[in-house]
């Protein structure tokens, strides 16, 4: 017989997930509307974003890295009759698998060592259209993955785990 479900807080169950995730892929793009690159590592700098991404050139921003959810990329595919696309159209930079993206949108989670706080929605774009083809952009809508900042910089690679990281206590 199993325990019966103690109920819970949303704030508690918000911090519960079945299972940690991993990087799949990682992208960079030296400058706004240039080609994405992939590579198997990359340096993360704090509160800017990845060496060599053109985001990480702006200092501050609450979108220094955007993230899509592996999951969705067939998803996506099948919506445009492709067999499959490249990560590379999506036009994000990490790509991960096995944790829910959107559960981290408001939250703070690792990636290997690297500390990122989600900001928000990645809202698809009218690139999508160049991008992916005619109705790229819907075929994204409720896909597009999260943005985030980076909290706590270091290095990432293929591989890397992916988690829910807990709220740093306040101090009063």
């Amino acid at each position: 017989m199993t325990a019966p479900v103690i109920a819970q807080s949303i704030q508690q169950l918000q911090q519960v997930f079945p299972r940690a995730g991993q990087l799949r892929w990682i992208g960079l793009r030296s400058e706004r509307r240039a080609a994405v690159s992939s590579v198997s590592q990359v340096r993360v700098e704090t509160g800017r974003g990845l060496v060599g991404d053109h985001a990480a050139q702006r200092s501050g921003s609450l979108r220094q890295v955007s993230l899509f959810q592996f999951e969705h990329w067939p998803i996506v595919s099948a919506l445009m009759a492709h067999t499959a696309l490249s990560p590379t159209l999506m036009r994000r930079n990490l790509m991960v698998s096995g944790i829910n993206l959107l559960a981290l949108a408001q939250a703070r989670f690792t990636i290997g060592s690297v500390l990122f706080e989600g900001t928000g929605l990645c809202e698809p774009c009218a690139r999508m259209e160049a991008a992916l083809g005619a109705g790229g952009y819907n075929a994204m809508v409720g896909h597009g993955g999260i943005v985030a900042r980076v909290v706590v910089g270091g290095e990432i690679a293929l591989g890397d785990v992916v988690a829910y990281a807990l709220p740093t206590p306040q101090l009063i």
